[in-house]
């Protein structure tokens, strides 16, 4: 999982919105880092998913 850090910046996991709604199966994820005080709130960006074999968005989870 993530791990403590010194700082502002953190890493945080990225996962799929959309194939939690299509019952595939597997689960896309993608781990970046973000700068906490800069962008406090949930990240949100568009990156490839394998699985549907497409660009899908990806939001920040726990």
């Amino acid at each position: 999982m993530a791990k403590k850090a010194k700082g502002n910046r953190v890493q945080v996991i990225l996962e799929c919105t959309e194939q939690k709604e299509s019952g595939v199966p597997g689960m896309s994820r993608y781990i970046t880092t973000k700068n906490r005080k800069n962008t406090p709130e949930r990240l949100e960006m568009r990156k490839y998913n394998p699985f549907l074999k497409k660009v899908t968005v990806h939001k920040e989870i726990k």
